[in-house]
């Protein structure tokens, strides 16, 4: 048998047909379940017109449909934005008795408070968005939304007046789920003590192990860490690895971790990098390549940046 015919026989595009082959002969056969699964290999292949055809026509006894479609009037996807039937369409499922909306029930109201929180769709209501967050994070129930259990430890650092007990608690549960996201900013809670006792040894561990995870949150911390240790060599070789990343929505999309978080993590590293070149600390100076990580650090967050130059200025790093 031929390596190169034998292997062929297994490229995607031969697998997708297969697959559609394969869900055709099932709905023809009358297997109600078919049908979504269609749609739903055709948005996973990014066919969204195609998916939203399809989703379209079982949305009235299918919820996973109809959640899908929800998804994808609220972003577009296929068709024009229309976040009114996107949150419309959460509210069915989210209002539904049906044991079938049962387990998409924790998703739908995480979406809807995100609906609620940027007020698309929907009036702004920090409060109906807290509701629908908490519902969705379930105590914490790893079946639940993590992703919601994650929100609601940003919502509690950031809210005025913040909470920071209730911020460590909700990314506490949402780590201990498997978020990397919330992973990293336990990490920086711990190091600093917000919100919980100090605990550097606690801190480290969270950091390293998300660093290693691809958190770059994570990462720039660390080299904040190292850096302030006067571990030079070893801050300038980790920041500068951290300073080649220049596609923040891709490393988003790979670590499901909010770009915001990510553009912060890489502007920490690459001010720390210019500061190491400045003053030729673990690195050979070149004030020509710190004055252009300093510009780079600025572009990436303006508040980052000023805030590590306010501490440089002060001889406090």
């Amino acid at each position: 048998l031929d390596f190169i015919t034998y292997t062929g026989n297994y490229s995607h595009t031969a697998l997708f047909a297969r697959a559609e082959e394969l869900l055709a002969k099932r709905i023809l056969d009358g297997d109600p379940l078919a049908y979504f699964l269609q749609g739903q290999l055709y948005f996973e292949e990014g066919w969204y017109d195609e998916a939203l055809a399809q989703f379209e026509k079982i949305k009235e006894t299918d919820f996973q449909a109809l959640y899908q479609l929800g998804v994808m009037y609220y972003d577009g996807l296929g068709t024009k934005e229309d976040p009114e039937k996107g949150v419309e369409y959460m509210k069915i499922i989210i209002n539904s008795n049906s044991p079938k909306a049962r387990h998409l029930k924790y998703a739908a109201a995480y979406n809807l408070g995100r609906s609620y929180f940027e007020g698309c769709g929907v009036k702004h209501s920090d409060k109906e968005a807290e509701r629908l967050w908490i519902i969705a994070a379930d105590h914490g129930n790893p079946k639940a939304s993590v992703k919601a259990q994650s929100t609601l430890g940003m919502f509690y650092s950031t809210s005025n007046p913040k909470d920071l007990k209730k911020a460590f608690f909700w990314h506490s549960e949402a780590c201990g789920n498997g978020s990397l996201e919330s992973q990293g900013i336990l990490g920086v809670m711990y190091l600093y003590g917000q919100g919980i006792r100090q605990n550097t040894k606690a801190a480290l561990e969270c950091l390293k192990e998300a660093a290693e995870r691809g958190n770059i949150y994570a990462q720039g911390h660390l080299v904040e860490y190292y850096y302030k240790r006067k571990f030079y060599t070893k801050a300038a070789a980790f920041a500068r690895r951290i300073a080649e990343n220049d596609n923040i929505d891709m490393l988003a999309k790979i670590t499901d971790c909010l770009p915001v978080y990510i553009a912060k993590g890489v502007a920490m590293a690459t001010f720390y990098l210019a500061r190491c070149l400045q003053l030729g600390l673990g690195i050979q100076q070149d004030q020509a390549a710190a004055k252009n990580y300093y510009s780079r650090a600025c572009l990436l967050d303006p508040d980052v940046a000023s805030d590590l130059e306010l501490a440089a200025n002060h001889g406090r790093i």
